[in-house]
C-alpha cells in the first residue's frame, strides 16, 4: 500500500469514528433530555452531523467510484430532509401542545407580549 492509500484509510476510519461517537452523543440527548423538543434537537443535529461524517468516511474508503456519488447525493438529500422535518414537528408541537409555558420560559414571555400588543390595539380602536 502507497502513503496516499493509507492516509485515505486512516482519514477514512476517522471520519467514520467521528460519525459513530456523533450518534452516540446523539443517543444520550435524546434519552436524557425531558422535552419532546429539547429531544427533537438533539437527534435532528445528530443525524445532520453524524450521517455527513459517516458517508465521508465511507466516500474516502470506497474511492471515486459511482458509488460514491450516490452516498453525495444521500447526505444532501439527509441535509434537506432531516432539518425540515424536525422543524415541522416542532412546530407541531408548539402549536398543539397546551402546556409548552411549563417547559420554555421564552413562551411565557411571548404570549405576554402578545397580550400588551392585544391590548395595545384595543386601545387605539377605543380611541378613534
Amino acid at each position: 500500500m502507497s502513503v496516499g492509500e493509507w492516509v485515505r484509510l486512516l482519514l477514512g476510519g476517522a471520519l467514520l469514528l467521528g460519525g459513530l461517537l456523533v450518534f452516540l452523543i446523539e443517543i444520550y440527548g435524546v434519552f436524557r433530555f425531558r422535552y419532546v423538543l429539547n429531544r427533537m434537537h438533539a437527534a435532528a443535529l445528530g443525524d445532520t452531523l453524524g450521517i455527513t461524517c459517516s458517508m465521508a468516511g465511507l466516500m474516502l474508503l470506497s474511492g471515486f467510484r459511482f458509488s460514491t456519488l450516490k452516498m453525495a447525493m444521500v447526505i444532501v438529500f439527509l441535509w434537506i430532509a432531516s432539518p425540515v422535518s424536525s422543524h415541522l414537528l416542532a412546530r407541531l408541537e408548539a402549536g398543539t401542545n397546551e402546556q409548552l409555558g411549563e417547559h420554555c420560559e421564552v413562551y411565557e414571555k411571548l404570549e405576554t407580549l402578545e397580550e400588551q400588543l392585544r391590548d395595545g390595539e384595543e386601545r387605539k380602536e377605543e380611541a378613534l
